[in-house]
């Protein structure tokens, strides 16, 4: 059996008052209905349980600012989003069920290995399993994602043969699209560069929390992994059915094979986004780190920016300004920027500096490679 994760954003499932559009839940159920037929297991990861509390609190509309009225509309709308996916997936026969997760749950060994085995388990059963946000709980990813990331992390949990995100917009596009009438959909794209990134911008929609960045940066960790990613227009008739059976339809991000294994620990890395900073790197430290599966040594940095302590998330680029990796940094800023520009025999010498000599700035166990 194939497995494919779907992702569907609030804005998509929603009607423009932000209540869930239940034809339309109808239709996906069908397209899920005909996937299945065709030999894949089915998990959705569904925004949504925001949009149904504050309907049902009657403050449909624009999306609050403010945390406690976000989590309080979450808690009332998570019965009320499970009750809607349930329906619309039992007049056709498929039994759902509700799975909510956070990014902690990848933090630690033993969650993360629970939440795979009741997917795993979900599916032998026949289960169709709906993954949602924790948002009543989850602070950090209602203020700063959306479940563009949750997706992504899914897919991983599963090992999954490809992920869908519907979207409100057909794709990627070289522009934007509501802004210039020359903007040409990405079709393919089969490296996440900086023009890439900038393609995509950073707004999202007025019932979601997250926009085309988010989807982007998904796609560079599946890429890693080994998943292809198709973002398309979620109201598309037959979007699910066609991405599914490789028809060309919205961007695919290909991804043609598996760079290195994503465990628990470097899943939390590539997917967080708590940068602290960046570490600049050499072309001979590029070269090592991506052909030789090399640690990060300081005698290898260029520069430092930001103001990440031991233990932070760090962005690793080379001196194009490219991003091609993301690390846990072993030292302060300020201790790396003391060493820049040092051998190695002068910072064992330097008793301040002498662990620097040996100890690698980014361990490769705490390395991620997006290439």
């Amino acid at each position: 059996m194939k497995r494919l994760v779907v992702k569907i954003g609030s804005s998509t499932l929603t009607t423009g008052e932000g209540r869930i559009d239940h034809e339309y839940l109808e239709s996906f159920a069908q397209q899920v209905e005909a996937v299945r037929a065709q030999g894949w297991q089915v998990v959705v990861v569904s925004s949504g349980a925001i949009a149904c509390g504050l309907e049902r609190l009657g403050m449909s509309g624009k999306r609050p600012d403010d945390m406690p009225t976000l989590q309080a509309a979450a808690s009332v709308g998570q019965g009320l989003f499970a009750s809607a996916w349930g329906d619309a997936f039992a007049s056709h026969g498929m039994v759902t069920s509700l799975v909510l997760l956070t990014r902690r749950d990848t933090a630690d060994r033993t969650a993360y290995l629970h939440a795979r085995d009741t997917l795993e388990r979900l599916l032998d059963l026949g289960v169709v399993p709906i993954v949602n946000e924790n948002d009543t709980v989850s602070v950090e990813q209602i203020r700063f994602g959306d479940n563009d990331t949750l997706g992504a992390l899914v897919a991983c949990l599963i090992s999954a043969d490809l992920t869908v995100i519907l979207s409100d917009i057909d794709g990627l596009y070289d522009a934007n699209p509501s802004k210039d009438a020359n903007a040409k959909l990405i079709k393919r794209v089969d490296r996440i560069d900086q023009s890439i990134i900038g393609a995509a911008g950073d707004a999202g929609s007025a019932m979601g929390s997250g926009g085309m960045v988010t989807k982007v940066k998904a796609a560079r960790v599946l890429g890693v992994a080994g998943i292809p990613l198709v973002i398309c227009a979620g109201r598309r008739e037959n979007a699910i059915v066609d991405a599914a059976a490789g028809n060309e339809v919205g961007t695919l991000f290909a991804a043609e094979g598996v760079a290195h294994e994503i465990t628990p620990r470097k899943l939390w890395i590539a997917l967080g986004d708590s940068s602290r900073g960046s570490i600049t790197v050499d072309a001979g430290a590029k070269q090592a780190l991506q052909r030789k599966g090399s640690s990060l040594l300081v005698v290898g940095v260029a520069a430092v920016e930001g103001d990440f302590e031991n233990g932070d998330i760090v962005d690793i680029l080379d001196e194009s300004g490219y991003l091609f990796a993301r690390g846990r940094a072993a030292f302060s800023r300020d201790e790396a920027e003391l060493a820049l520009g040092r051998t190695r025999d002068e910072l064992s010498r330097n008793r301040l500096l002498s662990e620097m000599a040996e100890k690698p700035l980014v361990h490769r166990d705490d390395l991620v490679i997006f290439e």
